[in-house]
């Protein structure tokens, strides 16, 4: 995993609608948001096409329409439509000349006011991009990761909008994430407050059992857009994808397991609570996918090219 401290500085930042150099990109200490996490955002990939010069973004429309949802559960007037924000999206990666990186974007109450009512705020938007690997790792993406259930559950539903890519909600994240990695495992399974199992940290969660695919349904979890692309890409190579409250123990005996999301992929899962899963590597029905989704983001497999945006570096 790359940690934080080792982003690879860029040229520019996108921000409230023109690019600012890297150093530059800089908000008050004082910003509504960062004292009460009321910001959200986005984590989309750009990949570059094998042999070619051209790269395409991974479903960047459903990135940026999520983001306008979030900012309605949030109410946060964003003042950029999806388009303007897909253009501005595309220009900062384009400013930056990456072929291939990760896109952060960003709303957040700025500088203006104090106290829990953030009514008056300005808002900000930004759109940040870097080179970024593999997210657990690069070889977890063949061999699985060690995992663990977290002693912090996520949230009920009527406590933060689960819906929501809002920024406090991480906080949830960071304390569980933080834990296990004490523990020397590379992340937390999360269960819900009724005990059944819900996400990761950040990746949503599936598990593989007599050829069947589950995994949780949405009440208490992000809806993932990885989480909606495999779920298709599983379906159209015939698996039987169910969505279905499970408890960790089913995890336990399951065939197989593994994360998905944006920044981690599609990731297996070798252990959890010192228990092998399967065989302890990834499984034929993970390995099955994992090509698929790698074909799919490449554009690779024009069954799934409607989620691909083009950019030419």
């Amino acid at each position: 995993m790359v940690p934080l401290s080792d982003i690879t500085e860029v040229d520019y930042i996108w921000k409230n609608g023109e690019l600012v150099p890297w150093a530059e990109a800089t908000t008050h200490v004082l910003s509504h948001s960062l004292h009460y996490g009321s910001g959200v955002f986005e984590g989309i990939r750009c990949y570059k096409v094998p042999d070619e010069d051209k790269s395409y973004v991974f479903r960047l429309r459903d990135h940026m329409e999520r983001l306008h949802r979030s900012c309605k559960i949030a109410q946060i007037e964003l003042p950029y439509s999806v388009d303007e924000l897909m253009d501005a999206t595309l220009e900062v990666i384009r400013a930056n000349r990456l072929p291939a990186c990760y896109i952060r974007p960003l709303v957040y109450r700025g500088y203006g006011v104090m106290g829990v009512d953030p009514t008056g705020a300005p808002v900000d938007v930004v759109i940040a991009v870097w080179p970024w690997g593999a997210y657990l790792g690069a070889e977890a993406l063949e061999k699985g990761i060690r995992i663990k259930t977290s002693s912090f559950a996520r949230m009920h539903v009527n406590t933060l909008m689960s819906k929501a890519k809002a920024a406090g909600n991480y906080v949830n994240s960071v304390l569980a994430k933080m834990e296990v990695k004490q523990d020397g495992y590379d992340e937390a399974l999360m269960l819900d407050t009724n005990g059944y199992v819900c996400e990761a940290t950040g990746e949503n969660f599936f598990i593989v059992r007599n050829g069947v695919i589950k995994t949780p349904p949405l009440t208490a979890i992000l809806d993932g857009i990885t989480r909606d692309s495999i779920i298709k890409i599983a379906r159209d190579l015939g698996y039987t994808v169910e969505e279905q409250l499970f408890t960790r123990d089913e995890v336990y005996y399951a065939d197989e397991a593994f994360f998905s999301g944006t920044a981690a992929e599609l990731t297996p899962i070798r252990e959890l609570d010192n228990r092998t899963i399967g065989e302890g590597h990834a499984g034929p029905v993970t390995k099955a996918l994992q090509a698929a989704y790698f074909k799919a983001i490449k554009g690779q497999d024009p069954r799934y090219g409607h989620w691909l945006t083009n950019y030419k570096f």
